[in-house]
Parts: structure tokens; C-alpha cells; sequence
């Protein structure tokens, strides 16, 4: 499922893992919407394209915001790491070079 949201370019890739984190690496094209900051942006995670996909560093947090989110009614998939995503990414990527 997550493969095919990437693939056609759906929703939004939404890493929560801290600022600094982030700035470290992340997937392109993804936002960066700390766990400990969603419920405060709440307003700005409903306003993202959907199916969100969620990533962190090693699937912890990822997976505490899908639930988070799901409980609000937002549609949403645990990617587990970031690293995960921008490997599908970049296999996209290679498909189609």
C-alpha cells in the first residue's frame, strides 16, 4: 500500500522526528511535523494531502502518530523509517530512468 501511494505521487510523506533529526536526512519531498508537535499543528496536518505517510528513524514514533491520527480521522500509513521511504523512493526513481 505504501508503495503504491509513493509510486503515484499521492498524499503527503510526513516525518516526525525532531527538527534536528530532519535537517540530518530525510525522504524528498517530505514535511517535517515533530511527534510531540502534531496534536499543536493539528490544523496543518488536516490541511496536507492525504493518505499521509508517516516515517521516523527506526518506526517507533511513526507508528504512534499513525495511531494519533487515525483516532482523529485522518487516512494514514506507517512507513517506519525514513530510510524505508527514500529507499521505495529512489526505486521509483530507477523504474523510470
Amino acid at each position: 500500500m505504501i508503495e503504491q501511494v509513493i509510486k503515484k505521487g499521492e498524499g503527503t510523506i510526513v516525518d516526525v522526528r525532531t527538527r534536528e533529526e530532519f535537517e540530518g536526512g530525510n525522504a524528498v519531498g517530505s514535511v517535517n511535523i515533530p511527534l510531540n508537535e502534531l496534536v499543536l499543528r493539528m490544523e496543518e496536518v488536516r490541511a496536507l494531502n492525504v493518505p499521509l505517510v508517516l516515517c521516523c528513524a527506526s518506526g517507533g514514533r511513526s507508528s504512534m502518530a499513525t495511531r494519533l491520527l487515525k483516532q482523529q480521522g485522518i487516512a494514514c500509513h506507517d512507513a517506519g523509517s525514513w530510510v524505508n521511504v527514500n529507499y521505495l523512493q529512489s526505486q521509483l526513481v530507477n523504474k523510470v530512468a
